[in-house]
């Protein structure tokens, strides 16, 4: 590599090869090219991704697409949440056009993600939080390994489960996207597969093997079949590694979790898992970050799986853009990432104490769109 060839590498958000298969097919591969941040999918990296798989969807050489995140410690850790701080904070309490954009941008290309025709592989290893979640969630072949650490912590910093998490929640078992958005607890690769967040498991360590059977691996023209073909090639490592899987936690909890959910109202839910007894260290940390989390995040989670249920895919991201503009406005989205990562005191000054003095008002704002149905930035989405 030269010099010249060494720097753009570095430089670039999103790096991409076409690779040859045996069968003159290419595989298209997309690396999320910041690990210093964990990857955190930035507004570029969002804008240079979108065009491109649109291309690689189009192009009849590409037989599939594979995403993953440089570095091990993780696909893809979130938003790049700093520039949203601070065009929030540079005009408090007035309408950003860079939040609507970049939440624009991420939602575009999360939905192409799930309609996407072709074989679409995310390699979700190390940490897949929020952003990140949102990228894995709609792909077609979903990889997590022994390493993968998986969340939508976003009631930490006073957002909510979006980047469509108003679909991807409401699918999973009982009571579990209402305990997931709301604790915002870290789940592994065993609880993906249950909560249907993923649909392999493949030792990281056979990451290379994997992909190098892929390029040996004859495929064809009918994107049907291409599907089948990746669904055998990855089966066929996963039964190799099945041994590594963790324990989970989530099934392990169901009972539970069903139990504490299944109440009407938020304050009742709420209350409901801050009351479980005992010394259990999953449960534990979940309730922690619950009592310390957004009390507006909470009630915007209750009323945002209640209201999803029904909708459609694209009818949910347009729902998101909507109440995500909302939250950039509100002033608790700008508070929660300034304790969290601007001064890391981690002593967030929220506008409310607890979900019990919450002002329905408040909540009702946030579920008001900007827009009308002819000015919505995302009413292409589906048609």
């Amino acid at each position: 590599m030269t010099e010249q060839v060494a720097q753009t590498a570095q430089t670039e958000v999103v790096l991409y090869r076409e690779l040859e298969s045996v069968s003159d097919m290419k595989i298209g591969i997309a690396t999320l090219n910041s690990a210093k941040s964990l990857n955190a999918l930035s507004l570029d990296m969002a804008k240079s991704l979108l065009p491109k798989l649109i291309q690689w969807q189009a192009d009849p050489s590409i037989a599939m697409v594979v995403l993953e995140g440089a570095g091990e410690k993780g696909f893809c850790a979130g938003g790049d949440i700093r520039d949203l701080y601070t065009a929030m904070t540079k005009n408090p309490g007035q309408h950003v056009p860079y939040i609507e954009e970049f939440f624009t941008n991420e939602y575009q290309l999360d939905y192409l993600i799930h309609t996407f025709e072709k074989p679409i592989l995310v390699w979700g290893q190390g940490i897949v939080m929020g952003g990140g979640l949102g990228l894995m969630a709609g792909a077609s072949h979903r990889i997590v390994t022994e390493s993968s650490r998986i969340a939508m912590p976003e009631i930490t910093i006073g957002l909510y489960p979006d980047v469509g998490g108003t679909y991807f929640l409401n699918k999973m078992p009982k009571g579990c996207g209402m305990f997931l958005g709301l604790t915002g607890a870290s789940i592994n690769a065993t609880d993906a597969k249950y909560i249907n967040l993923a649909d392999y498991f493949v030792g990281q360590d056979k990451k290379q093997d994997l992909f190098d059977k892929l390029l040996v691996t004859k495929w064809g023209a009918t994107t049907a079949l291409n599907h089948e073909k990746l669904n055998d090639v990855i089966r066929t490592f996963e039964i190799d590694t099945l041994n590594l899987m963790p324990q989970g936690n989530v099934q392990l909890h169901s009972d539970l979790i069903d139990e504490v959910t299944k109440i009407d109202t938020v304050e009742g839910v709420v209350d409901a898992i801050l009351a479980i007894e005992g010394d259990d260290k999953w449960v534990n940390r979940a309730q922690k970050s619950l009592s310390h989390g957004s009390a507006i995040t909470a009630h915007i989670v209750h009323k945002q799986l209640h209201h999803g249920k029904d909708m459609t895919l694209a009818e949910c991201f347009r729902f998101e853009l909507g109440v995500s503009v909302r939250c950039g406005l509100s002033g608790e989205f700008a508070e929660g990432i300034r304790a969290l990562l601007i001064e890391k005191d981690n002593q967030p000054k929220w506008r409310f104490s607890n979900v019990h003095d919450v002002d329905p008002e408040v909540i009702a704002s946030m579920f008001v769109s900007p827009w009308t149905d002819e000015t919505h930035p995302l009413k292409g989405l589906g048609h």
